[in-house]
């Protein structure tokens, strides 16, 4: 197994490298299934070297070839296998029927799986592949839960199965494996939505296919680079001062919330940012500045107390604690003039909703929640599909979207990259406001709004992995605050 890619694709994408591999490269395809059960096999080996009783379990098509050629390797090797067809293995067609053949010439099937999922040290699941679009019902359903019942550790070849290998959504349940090798192309819905509880360690192996096979093919998204942070942020000149790295001006925080605004005012000039104020409530304006007094902070009653100081903003960041009452409302309306680059986070995104108006140049931060008010419809349906909903968003506001969650995405008209990293962890109050800051600090620093998104959400969720080296439960959105300047120095 190889090093994860960068470059994701959709299934049917992932069909046509197969199918060049095989038709404008020669590579039969019996080679690559043969080649495919033994990296399977090997990676099985690797992962779990204790194991001497498997079960494996192997449906229709080549996913089920793959767990065959598994079954004869490991029954040649020695192990007890128990194999258990969860389709006619005589209505298979081609390799996959060859592979299920010379299994069976050496392993005798089993009817039914239950005893034997019991009684596994370990269970290869080769039931469905990457094709998996509508939800699994029956006997399949109920076997799938009952190996995420039992102890013994699953690896689920190319795609846990029950996964949708496009958008990450489990269609109705899905295997939790410990372990998913998945070949040639890595599938985007690996990486985000509901994915992250059940494709377990991934592993990869191009199978020797040619690099010249993903030639003309645009990878559907991509794995935001573990480099970007170094990459994109270099060492600043010696004789910088403070006007070059941006103004950040924060709105938001109506009562009780002027929490929000002073951690993404802090989270903004801990990433660099030259300078950052805020305008909230006046009631907030003492804590804020005892909490943090670089910061410099207003305290407005109403629009009219933001007078002219947007003009002298580079970059805006509205909507922590912003609130939806009138005074919150107001605030909002008032940003809207501004013509330089802005952040929109909570209120601003729900402030937003409906209006029908575009930018280039904003950056949209939504929870599921607030991507389904933003496109009038149901976070479910968010969930369903995240890819599509960052695209939609982009498609009716402009600039760049960051669909939030696990497996984040951040998304313009042209590209969608995923942030693998992150941790469950950030399922706390205030992790968006600081996200929000960060981004903000970015963009004010001349970033441009697509780098200043892909990286802020890289070092929001850095930081919180870091801050999980104590702990996931418990982690608090100014702990990210403390590591941020670590971060963005590597």
């Amino acid at each position: 197994m190889n090093r994860l890619p960068h470059n994701l694709y959709t299934p049917a994408q992932v069909r046509e490298l197969d199918r060049r591999a095989i038709e404008d490269h020669g590579i039969p395809g019996g080679v690559l299934m043969a080649r495919a059960g033994r990296s399977a096999w090997q990676h099985l080996r690797q992962r779990f070297p204790a194991a001497h009783r498997l079960l494996v379990l192997c449906g229709g098509g080549n996913n089920g070839g793959d767990g065959y050629v598994v079954a004869r390797l490991a029954a040649e090797a020695g192990l007890t296998v128990e194999l258990c067809p969860m389709a006619d293995p005589q209505q298979l067609d081609g390799h996959a029927r060859e592979a299920a053949d010379a299994a069976l010439a050496v392993v005798p099937p089993i009817a039914t799986p239950w005893t034997a999922i019991g009684e596994a040290d370990a269970v290869v699941d080769a039931m469905l592949g990457t094709g998996i679009d509508r939800p699994v019902t029956g006997a399949m359903a109920a076997v799938i839960d009952a190996l995420n019942a039992q102890h013994a550790p699953v690896m689920s070849i190319d795609v846990p199965s029950g996964l949708n290998a496009r958008t990450g959504r489990v269609m109705g349940t899905a295997v939790r494996a410990a372990t998913t090798p998945t070949f040639i192309g890595l599938k985007q819905g690996l990486f985000t939505g509901e994915a992250a509880d059940f494709v377990g360690e991934l592993a990869f192996d191009a199978l020797q296919v040619p690099a010249s096979v993903h030639d003309g093919i645009e990878p559907s998204s991509m794995r935001l680079s573990e480099s970007a942070l170094a990459d994109g942020l270099r060492p600043r000149a010696r004789t910088s001062h403070k006007g070059d790295f941006g103004h950040v001006r924060v709105i938001g925080g109506d009562h009780g919330m002027g929490g929000a605004v002073r951690m993404a005012g802090e989270a903004a000039a801990r990433v660099g940012a030259g300078r950052v104020s805020i305008a909230t409530r006046p009631a907030h304006v003492a804590a804020v500045l005892a909490a943090r007094p670089e910061l410099m902070v207003d305290g407005v009653d109403d629009a009219t107390g933001l007078g002219a100081t947007l003009a002298s903003t580079d970059t805006l960041a509205v909507g922590p604690g912003l609130g939806q009452s009138v005074w919150g409302a107001a605030l909002f309306e008032h940003t809207l003039g501004h013509t330089g680059p802005m952040v929109l986070d909570a209120d601003a995104l729900n402030g937003l909703a409906g209006r029908g108006m575009r930018r280039d140049d904003w950056i949209l931060t939504p929870h599921p929640g607030e991507a389904a008010r933003l496109l009038d419809t149901t976070a479910e349906a968010i969930v369903d599909d995240r890819f599509a909903a960052a695209h939609a968003i982009v498609g009716r506001y402009g600039g760049i979207v960051v669909l939030k969650g696990a497996g984040t995405l951040i998304a313009d008209d042209r590209r969608c990259v995923i942030c693998t990293e992150g941790n469950p962890g950030m399922a706390s109050g205030g992790m968006g406001d600081v996200l929000t800051g960060v981004i903000a600090g970015l963009r004010a620093q001349g970033l441009d709004a697509f780098d200043a998104a892909c990286l802020g959400v890289q070092a929001h969720a850095r930081s919180a992995d870091r801050g999980a080296c104590e702990g996931e439960r418990g982690l608090l959105a100014v702990d990210l605050i403390d590591r941020l300047r670590a971060v963005i120095n590597p």
